[in-house]
């Protein structure tokens, strides 16, 4: 027994050590040396290091070094190229994620495609650019980066269906990081994209572009297949699993999907079995002060709304959000119990916050804001929402497309045909 205990306190203890080097090496890349630099000191002195350490090592950079997320996303690609290489393969005896419509698979037959797209079409694409810019090819270019742009719902899926059920298992650091570089490829994609849309002979400069987007969305496909898929694989139930491929429909796949529904081997349920509490269908009936509605008539009621709500509540939980025809913002039932401050990319989580303080404080009662998306005008409005006494009880977002509202003209009296 002995023996065994002194194995155990001898693991944790190189564990411990082989973490303290890994952040060692990244607060010196953190401090300027260069990648060469430190490549050789981490493959003599750690070796294998696997999926869990550089998850524990992204979280313990930020919580407990201090350093921001926008520090880590910048090392992020610089750890990459350390790392890449040396991450252990994780065998798994059964392999439900090898299965077409298991929401890794679907992710995977995604990245096969980007990979493609990037790889050979836009790099042909823009090898050509370089010897021949003519107004073809430049539209060609533009055809490419509009098909790429298609993976922002490949990162809508990561971000607000597998970070969810990550962030439940207190992994906070990589999910972060991770949806911050995401954020940073949408709009270099979108740079260099209106770049071409409005040339003006910088050939050099677009050629740069594109190379870092290429650079960087096949980075990203190595940290989703080598680190993040991996670990929620190690982390998520099968039921889990299966919420998220139930809901992946609603954002939406990338340039490929699914070949057919995914169905666990597994037993079915009991005969009788309760349905979980939060699948089970609403009844009784709930009584206002002007009116009674059953629980049916009123969802139904909040989904027929042409407008989309979401509401958080006193301690920034997402509790309840419509679900209409047609939402103007993505949102997943895995969005449920979270809080609203990791439902926003780390780049807007200020806004948030300060948004939040405003209505604590009594300082606003409401906000409003309003942008443009492609031929949409989106009317966002944010309302404390306070009981008789005056206490806080949350917040309610509010949104609408109002386009078709403000192109309204002169006066309809009449039914119309």
């Amino acid at each position: 027994m002995s023996e065994l205990i002194n194995n155990r306190e001898a693991g944790a203890q190189e564990q411990t050590r082989r973490q303290e080097m890994l952040k060692e090496i990244i607060k010196e890349l953190h401090a300027g040396k260069s990648v060469e630099e430190v490549k050789a000191r981490f493959a003599e002195a750690v070796g294998d290091v696997t999926v869990e350490e550089i998850s524990a090592m992204e979280h313990s950079l930020m919580t407990e070094e201090g350093i921001p997320v926008e520090e880590v996303q910048r090392l992020c690609s610089v750890h990459t190229a350390i790392f890449k290489g040396s991450i252990e393969q994780i065998h798994r005896s059964s392999k439900p994620e090898e299965q077409p419509g298991h929401p890794v698979h679907t992710f995977k037959l995604e990245n096969r495609e980007i990979e493609r797209l990037v790889n050979f079409r836009l790099e042909l694409h823009a090898s050509k650019f370089q010897k021949n810019d003519n107004e073809e090819i430049i539209f060609k270019l533009l055809e490419d980066l509009s098909l790429l742009l298609d993976l922002d719902k490949h990162y809508s899926r990561k971000e607000n269906l597998l970070f969810p059920y990550l962030e439940k298992y207190g992994i906070y650091g990589p999910t972060k990081v991770m949806w911050g570089v995401d954020d940073g490829i949408r709009a270099m994609i979108k740079d260099v994209k209106n770049a071409l849309a409005h040339y003006d002979g910088n050939k050099e400069e677009i050629g740069q572009k594109l190379a870092e987007v290429s650079r960087e969305v096949n980075e990203m496909i190595f940290k989703e297949e080598n680190i993040l898929l991996p670990m929620a694989l190690d982390k998520l139930t099968e039921d889990e699993w299966v919420k998220i491929a139930r809901e992946s429909d609603e954002i939406g796949f990338c340039l490929a999907a699914p070949e057919r529904e995914w169905i666990p081997e597994r037993a079915p349920e009991p005969a009788g079995a309760e349905t979980p509490q939060d699948e089970a269908a609403p009844q009784g009936f709930i009584r206002f002060e002007t009116g009674i509605l059953s629980l049916h008539q009123l969802e139904t009621v909040l989904n027929h709304l042409p407008v989309d709500i979401t509401f958080i509540d006193e301690n920034d939980v997402v509790r309840y959000f419509s679900h209409g025809k047609e939402r103007i913002f993505a949102r997943t039932k895995a969005v449920i119990g979270r809080t609203v401050q990791n439902c926003h990319p780390p780049q807007s989580v200020h806004v948030v916050e300060k948004l939040l303080e405003d209505f604590k404080s009594g300082r606003k009662d409401a906000e409003d804001f309003w942008i443009n998306i492609k031929d949409k005008f989106i009317y966002i409005r944010y309302f404390a929402v306070r009981d008789a006494e005056g206490r806080y009880m949350g917040t309610l977002e509010f949104t609408q497309n109002i386009a078709p509202i403000r192109a309204l003209e002169g006066q309809k009296r009449i039914l119309s045909e």
